[in-house]
């Protein structure tokens, strides 16, 4: 279920007048507007607030094309923003700059910011102006109840401002919504959230950030007024059903949770020998190990080693695959096209992505060569113990800090074995990784993992048993995000 399309549909039907039943014995929405204009009128009489001015005759045609977007119900009337509040965005370029915020002190006033908005607090932040420059600013001040909304990047999140919110001004990313009518909040919420982001997204001239449509597009938006008795009615059948949302959501995420442990769950279970039966019959690990690797030193003393199956056996990783490191390839060696290099930045999700590669021409070492089914690890990094299979039918080149975890011999150790063990593993590999911010594991240490090694024909069924589960768990996952 894609609760986010749920959503909108729900939103889109409220707006549309198909949400909730009308009674004719609401009172008309053109009553309610008539009182919020006179409202308005009074203010600007009041002179708190300014008419406004008439712009240009382009920035008059209404922003829809036709009289109005669609068909309302009996009762419900069009109007636009500039009918139902006072909006403002904030000062403009040099008129606030991060060389005029002072300390917080008794005479000081606080500038609120796009992540108050975002984050739904008006706690957040730390900038502030003086008495003087809030002055200067004043057209800028916030009071409570006031909507202030996110303009740039992450556009059209709302948050109503507490009654003890502290004074202060809006800065540059943000726009002041100032209702006439206090009653009709929820419902131009609702509305805003809708309308507003997609319609934002539609005008604005941005690329990479997104920015609120100017105010001359804004003014000409059409809004459909419901009865306020009906307001209240479509408000609360959208919390009703935006709260059972909320709930699907919140097993989805636990859902996906359980998905993630139960993973885990198999892999444990599969590298402890409790996945699938043991076969007497398969040639023990062991044996194989030595006829393979005679001077190989086996573990089978210790505490892990006892608790594993018969027939299997204790390693070191190095014991059955040899780690190679890529090359240190300057910028200055980087190709439009060649062979493509892999750095720690392409190593996401257990694959090795290409999608934003660089290039190399051919001619180094084979150790710095990438096959297909090779398992590569992250170094170094923040990153350090991520792990990607490399699945392209082309070769490629190593980069420095990337480990490359060849196989020793195929008869002694399957290579979907090794990828299952290696993942299970990678909580262990990043405790053991060196540093701070910036974490680096060694060769040796990777070298030095215990491996519980089960006869090569046991790997197989082990990794085979593994790959139905996990074909029915990625069904369910699947279901989750249709």
């Amino acid at each position: 279920m894609d609760t986010k399309k749920l959503r909108q549909k729900i939103l889109d039907l409220a707006i549309h007048g198909k949400l909730v039943p009308q009674d004719p014995n609401d009172e008309p929405a053109s009553v309610l507007l008539e009182r919020i204009r006179a409202e308005k009128e009074r203010l600007i009489k009041e002179g708190k607030i300014k008419r406004s001015r008439k712009t240009a005759k382009t920035s008059d045609t209404p922003h829809y094309e036709n009289d109005v977007p669609f068909e309302v119900p009996k009762g419900w009337v069009w109007c636009t923003l500039d009918d139902l509040a006072f909006y403002k965005k904030g000062p403009f370029g040099s008129s606030l700059t991060k060389s005029m915020f002072v300390l917080k002190g008794d005479n000081t006033y606080k500038v609120y910011e796009q992540k108050n908005a975002i984050q739904k607090n008006e706690k957040l932040g730390t900038y502030y102006i003086s008495k003087e420059k809030y002055q200067e600013l004043i057209a800028f001040a916030i009071q409570p109840f006031d909507i202030i909304v996110s303009c740039a990047g992450t556009i059209g999140e709302t948050f109503v401002l507490p009654q003890e919110s502290m004074e202060g001004i809006i800065n540059q990313a943000l726009m002041l919504v100032r209702l006439y009518n206090k009653d009709i909040e929820k419902f131009y919420l609702l509305y805003f959230d809708y309308i507003l982001k997609e319609e934002a997204y539609k005008e604005s001239k941005g690329t990479a950030i997104k920015n609120i449509p100017p105010f001359d597009v804004l003014k000409n938006f059409y809004i459909p007024l419901p009865p306020f008795s009906e307001q209240q009615r479509i408000v609360a059948e959208i919390e009703r059903w935006f709260a059972l949302i909320d709930t699907i959501e919140q097993g989805k995420v636990e859902l996906q949770t359980a998905i993630k442990q139960t993973k885990s769950k198999i892999l444990d279970l599969a590298i402890h020998g409790k996945l699938v039966p043991q076969d007497p019959s398969d040639e023990p690990a062991s044996e194989l190990l030595k006829r393979i690797n005679p001077k190989v030193q086996i573990t089978c003393d210790n505490e892990h080693s006892r608790k594993l199956p018969y027939n299997w056996c204790l390693c070191n990783l190095g014991d059955v695959c040899m780690l190679e490191n890529g090359f240190a390839f300057s910028s200055d060696q980087y190709k439009a096209k060649g062979i493509p290099l892999i750095r720690i930045s392409n190593i996401k999700d257990n694959e090795i992505s290409l999608s934003s590669c660089v290039f190399i021409n051919e001619g180094y070492e084979e150790k710095y060569i990438v096959h297909s089914g090779d398992l590569l690890i992250a170094m170094s990094g923040a990153t350090t113990g991520k792990m990607g299979i490399y699945n392209q039918k082309y070769v490629a080149y190593l980069n420095q800090r990337v480990g490359n975890i060849k196989i020793v011999d195929s008869n002694l150790l399957f290579d979907k074995y090794r990828n299952y063990f290696l993942f299970s593993q990678k909580n262990k590999i990043l405790e053991l990784a060196y540093g701070g911010a910036q974490p680096n594991i060694s060769g040796k240490v990777i070298n030095s993992l215990f491996v519980p090694l089960p006869p090569i024909a046991e790997q197989k069924r082990i990794v085979q048993k593994i790959e139905v589960l996990f074909s029915i768990i990625d069904t369910v996952e699947q279901a989750l995000q249709a």
